[in-house]
């Protein structure tokens, strides 16, 4: 074996470990874990929705911990501005200047919590920033770290006073993840591990856990890149977008329920997360399962249902799922 099979043998490894300790701090949300590296290896930003409880912020930031780069959470509220985010020039009387201050958007780590509850200017200063890597203040333009992943958040259950994300917006987010309550054993586990954390609560900190650094972060993101993906799965991939842009040549009936499908952006989404999906199961090629796998999760927020289908219960997820079940495998 080649020393470049050797690294990627190396990095592998070291992202099971990482996925082996973040699932067993963060009991029952193996499927947001593994959103996260995903993520992580795309070089992309999750927008995640579930109820209070349910270990979103505890995942993002169990994730900081164990890489070599500083956390940040924001919480969004309605009197939010947008230079509480990106940062703002002090006047220097001393110096007779202006000095930048950065916000919590320079952190390579980025938690938005309840994204939906900032007014649109604020979503849009974090939206722009994700895009483009950059933040524009003033006459001035101050890159991003070269790591930068946001997790932001929305909870389903009150909608009352909130700035719900329009759907230009939402095409910047690599996937949409929706996240339920814990199994049985796992709430039991959860059980085990809040009286182990509280016990340990009066005892001396233990120590810290081991950080990847940046570097193996880069590394496995360009090992991802050089996963073989065959002709045909390239035009699986490309007709399951096609299909949600024209869905009459596979059924009338989908046709009338999808106003708006997914965009080219959603086709790099879709190759992308296949990819870092197909990486992390030790494989170096991508097959159809991955693609299905990642899909719901990649197009659920860019096929858009028509006003007819939401009002017969219809959204994202499931026209994503009849588009998986209509265009036919490789």
């Amino acid at each position: 074996m080649d020393s470049r099979s050797d690294d990627t043998s190396r990095l592998h490894d070291a992202f099971c470990a990482l996925r082996t300790a973040l699932t067993a701090e963060i009991v029952g949300q193996a499927g947001l874990i593994e959103r996260l590296l995903i993520a992580l290896l795309a070089d992309g930003h999750l927008l995640v929705e579930g109820a209070p409880g349910l270990a979103k912020t505890s995942a993002i930031r169990a994730l900081a911990a164990r890489l070599e780069a500083d956390f940040a959470r924001v919480q969004f509220t309605p009197d939010l501005l947008p230079a509480d985010l990106t940062g703002t020039e002090v006047w220097r009387p001393q110096d007779g200047r202006f000095e930048f201050q950065p916000g919590p958007i320079f952190h390579p780590v980025l938690l938005a919590d309840e994204i939906n509850r900032a007014p649109a200017k604020v979503q849009s200063a974090l939206l722009e920033a994700m895009g483009e890597r950059q933040v524009t203040v003033g006459r001035h333009t101050y890159p991003l770290p070269p790591l930068f992943l946001v997790m932001a958040t929305q909870n389903p259950i009150e909608q009352e006073g909130t700035f719900p994300l329009p759907e230009a917006q939402l095409d910047r987010f690599l996937m949409y993840v929706r996240i339920g309550y814990p199994e049985a054993a796992a709430e039991a586990e959860i059980l085990r591990l809040a009286r182990e954390r509280a016990r340990a609560a009066v005892r001396p900190a233990a120590a810290a856990p081991p950080r990847m650094p940046l570097a193996d972060v880069f590394a496995a993101r360009a090992a991802v890149l050089e996963l073989h993906v065959a002709p045909q799965l390239e035009r699986y991939l490309i007709e399951l977008v096609l299909a949600s842009r024209d869905p009459a040549r596979y059924d009338a009936a989908l046709a009338r329920r999808i106003a708006w499908g997914a965009s080219p952006r959603g086709s790099i989404a879709l190759e992308r997360c296949a990819r870092a999906h197909a990486w992390l199961a030790g494989r170096d090629y991508v097959t159809p399962e991955d693609v299905r796998a990642v899909a719901p999760d990649v197009l659920r927020h860019r096929v858009l249902p028509s006003y007819e289908a939401t009002a017969e219960g219809w959204d994202g997820e499931k026209l994503v799922a009849e588009l998986l079940d209509r265009v036919p495998l490789p």
